[in-house]
């Protein structure tokens, strides 16, 4: 067997050693995900992540720079897909017959991308749930730049389908609905444990199902009166009561 020209002997050797590296990047970015998420970014160092991953910090230091260039490389890898997917399902809310109220169609495509699974499933979810918790300067940063553009674009569609509503009780209802899914995804088990079992927040397509109608009645729930002393708590009741 005659041997391969030395030029493209060369290339077949580049080409091979990228893809070595490209799994080492990825049993990196992998071990990274899992580590962080058991013990947080402060809590682990990048030497124990590279053994983790069976490469050397060499390695992790040519293809990510430091550990903070780590964490963002792992947050990059699942965030990006959720925020486009989010954009795309937004895109596909309409108002038609035959399709759900246009409200449920907002929210279930702003939940849906980041609960279903496709972008890093459990893991990422709990990588996720453990940088809000830290609530570090780099967590608030990234999730300003992965997430802010498309998050704007969901506040401007659901004040578009709820003109009555005002910005700030907006932002509010926004927020919890933030808070749900973020506890949703982190999956503590108290729901399992106080329902008996009755209620599985583990099971993806069941959370979507039971929270999307909540959230969307939440939104469309009265505006909520000022803030201030006893005369603002009489009048929430007087809305409870009717």
């Amino acid at each position: 067997m005659s041997a391969l020209p030395l030029e493209r002997a060369g290339e077949e050797s580049t080409v091979v050693g990228e893809a070595r590296g490209e799994i080492t990047r990825q049993r990196i970015l992998d071990a990274a995900q899992r580590l962080f998420s058991e013990h947080g970014s402060n809590g682990v160092s990048l030497r124990t992540i590279t053994a983790e991953a069976g490469a050397n910090s060499a390695a992790a230091n040519y293809h990510f720079g430091s550990k903070k260039g780590l964490l963002e490389a792992v947050f990059a890898r699942h965030a990006t897909g959720i925020a486009q997917e989010r954009e795309a399902q937004l895109r596909d809310c309409r108002a038609e017959p035959g399709r759900p109220p246009l409200l449920e169609q907002i929210v279930r495509a702003f939940l849906e991308p980041g609960m279903r699974g496709q972008h890093g499933g459990k893991g990422f979810a709990r990588f996720r749930g453990r940088m809000l918790a830290e609530n570090t300067d780099q967590t608030r940063e990234l999730y300003s730049r992965y997430f802010n553009d498309s998050t704007g674009q969901f506040l401007d569609a659901l004040q578009a389908a709820l003109p009555d509503l005002s910005p700030h009780d907006l932002y509010w209802r926004f927020h919890v609905m933030l808070g749900t899914m973020v506890y949703t995804l982190a999956n503590p088990g108290r729901i399992q444990i106080l329902s008996n079992g009755d209620c599985d927040s583990s099971d993806p397509g069941l959370a979507l199902d039971t929270l999307v109608p909540i959230i969307a009645q939440l939104f469309r729930n009265p505006a909520i009166p000022p803030v201030g002393g006893s005369e603002t708590l009489h009048n929430i009741n007087s809305i409870e009561a009717k």
